[in-house]
């Protein structure tokens, strides 16, 4: 099989899964090396397609989601409460992000989707693999989340601003942080 028909492939199978697909899945399946699979995401990611690498696999984001970018703060003990809203709405969290005025923008991928998503990433947090992203900005921070409609996500807006845990942009902030992003990596 050629380079043209292995990432076709491999783009199908992101398509047609329902959870991530890690690299070492993907490179059995092809067989080929995960090395190779690195480099094939990468050509993949450079025609357009929007897939996203999480500590679960690889993600082929839907062209038919809508996303929104929410500016938080809240304390540690209100993670676990503002998590579960996001998805007990229809709500799926993409990542966290924070907007440090030395560092910029320092993001990681979540993909939160349900109740076991959130357990797992408490449990993380809780077993000292790492400490949340928003300490180092006082608590603000960001979600990219996603949903099947914009409704769906005036819901889980209005439901963050009822819990006080929507916070106001400042002025050194850019506005839309998602836009920033890609095209950032249009340029490139």
């Amino acid at each position: 099989m050629n380079g043209n028909d292995r990432r076709e492939k491999l783009l199908t199978i992101l398509q047609e899964s329902q959870t991530a697909v890690s690299g070492k899945t993907l490179a059995g399946r092809l067989e080929v090396s995960r090395q190779v699979i690195v480099q094939d995401i990468a050509l993949l990611r450079a025609n357009g397609n929007d897939i996203i690498s999480t500590n679960l696999g690889y993600v082929l984001m839907s062209n038919k989601e809508c996303r929104r970018v929410f500016k938080m703060q809240h304390s540690d003990e209100q993670v676990i409460e503002e998590l579960s809203l996001i998805v007990d709405y229809g709500g799926r969290i993409c990542d966290v992000f924070v907007f440090h005025r030395v560092y910029g923008t320092v993001r990681a991928e979540m993909d939160i989707k349900n109740k076991l998503d959130i357990d797992r990433f408490m449990d993380d947090i809780a077993t000292g693999k790492s400490s949340l992203l928003m300490n180092i900005t006082s608590g603000y921070h960001y979600h990219t989340v996603a949903a099947a409609d914009e409704e769906t996500l005036d819901i889980i807006q209005k439901k963050l601003e009822e819990r006080n845990f929507l916070a106001p942009l400042q002025d050194y902030e850019p506005i839309d942080f998602w836009k920033d992003k890609k095209e950032s990596a249009n340029e490139q």
